[in-house]
């Protein structure tokens, strides 16, 4: 089997492999690394995933990129150490499907990469007897699944940055609760500053001497496990062969970006619908070939999709033959024509987030939060376009609504219950570091926390 290399969508570092992008986070070009191709499975192998469980299907999805850097028996024993809670899947209607990625320990859908990345960046880090910083910025879930996938883990540290005013309060326990090798600190600003933090102290010369890496979606380690789920929903719900439909609540577009690896390596998919609240950046661009960036972005209550420069539209241009740099800066167009037959886009309001959350409820007696409702409305608004010609759809639910009580009593007058792991933390003490934008400060933060 060919070794999968990694190169960088800013095209001037040297392709790496998996080992190597996963601990270096981003490319020394501030690029994003992404396969140079993708490995494909047959449909004979995708078919046979409908008897398999999920860390079985983990296991190959996820082999190609780890040939010749752990063996297949090693990546099994990780996927079925970390893979140890359920993913519902839930009918609407018809072929119209609900798919649940709350039941891990942090109740988001983030634990799914968290919990094979913490697993595989501390297995290489103990063969090679270093240390690691992961640096981390968070619009709401990321923060607490990377937090609690590294937490003591030896040789690791990991450094959280949030949104003080922008993300709910059992979002941000999840995290401050947490001691340890975990730093969490509340940034006066946006989720787009904290990102540009961390990207910044990535190029920055000055914290050469720190190793750092991320598990933000900048990480192609967070977009490799979340292709798995998509075949698994597949796996459950089409035909072989038959096409299926995903529709995904999207800030960042790490989550979108998982489906379309798992198209890329062979997975029948007729559309992805990239639902996204206020902050309209993509739609716009799909529709008009012009990016503009949402400066600042706008706060949403579908609070982990505020995100104003989605950092992994590089690699959709890239895929599409455009260069997007870092800064969002468009050097080549991509293929507008192959990505409008490919996805679907629509911004979805707070309105019609609230609507949509209460019409689901209604119809279908299923519970949304806030991003699940914005990928029933963008799928509604997709229909308007195209039909389902009776292949199935799946709707993404990316958090438990638990996380969200204060919409779902102003709804109905009750609160859903918490998981366990979450209302435990509920009295718990915080502890964490506040401060402004300014890279500067941050930079001493980080210095002074590393001497």
């Amino acid at each position: 089997m060919t070794p999968v290399l990694f190169h960088s969508t800013n095209r001037q570092s040297p392709p790496v492999n998996l080992r190597e992008a996963l601990l270096e986070g981003q490319a020394p070009d501030l690029g994003l690394y992404f396969p140079q191709a993708f490995p494909r499975l047959t449909p004979d192998e995708i078919a046979a995933f409908q008897k398999l469980a999920y860390p079985e299907i983990a296991t190959r999805v996820l082999t190609p990129y780890l040939d010749g850097i752990l063996s297949e028996e090693v990546l099994s024993g990780l996927c079925r150490d970390a893979y140890t809670f359920d993913v519902p899947i839930e009918k609407a209607y018809d072929r119209v499907y609900l798919m649940r990625l709350d039941r891990g320990p942090t109740a988001s859908f983030k634990d799914f990469a968290a919990q094979m990345m913490a697993r595989l960046i501390g297995r290489f880090i103990q063969e090679d007897g270093r240390q690691l910083t992961i640096l981390t910025a968070t619009s709401g879930d990321t923060g607490s699944a990377v937090a609690h996938a590294f937490h003591n883990l030896p040789g690791i540290r990991v450094v959280v940055l949030f949104p003080e005013a922008e993300i709910s309060l059992r979002q941000r326990k999840l995290m401050t609760v947490l001691t340890g090798n975990v730093t969490s600190v509340a940034i006066d600003g946006k989720f787009d500053d904290c990102q540009a933090m961390v990207k910044r102290a990535f190029a920055d010369p000055d914290l050469d001497h720190i190793p750092l890496s991320s598990a933000n979606s900048i990480n192609i380690g967070r977009l490799l496990p979340q292709s798995v789920y998509y075949f698994y929903a597949a796996s459950r719900l089409a035909q072989p062969g038959e096409s299926i439909v995903f529709s995904i609540p999207s800030g960042n577009f790490g989550d979108m970006m998982g489906a379309v690896v798992a198209r890329e390596m062979g997975l029948p998919v007729k559309k992805i619908i990239a639902s996204v609240n206020d902050n309209d950046e993509f739609p716009r661009f799909l529709a008009t070939g012009v990016y503009q960036k949402v400066v600042p972005s706008r706060n949403s209550i579908s609070n982990a999709m505020n995100v104003g420069h989605p950092s992994n539209l590089a690699r959709l241009v890239a895929l599409y033959g455009g260069h997007m740099d870092e800064a969002g800066r468009i050097h080549a167009p991509p293929d507008l024509r192959a990505m409008r037959r490919d996805l679907f886009s629509s911004s979805v309001s707070d309105e019609r987030t609230r609507l949509a959350f209460l019409e689901f409820w209604e119809k279908y007696q299923l519970l949304l939060e806030p991003h699940g409702a914005v990928a029933w409305q963008g799928f509604k608004d997709w229909l308007e376009t195209e039909s389902l010609a009776g292949r199935p759809a799946v709707l993404i639910e990316t958090a438990d609504p638990a996380k969200f009580p204060e919409l779902i009593e102003q709804a109905f007058g009750w609160s859903p219950d918490a998981p366990p792991a979450m209302s435990a933390m509920d009295t718990m003490p915080e502890r964490y570091d506040r401060m402004g934008t300014d890279y500067e400060a941050f930079k001493r933060f980080l210095l002074a926390h590393h001497a």
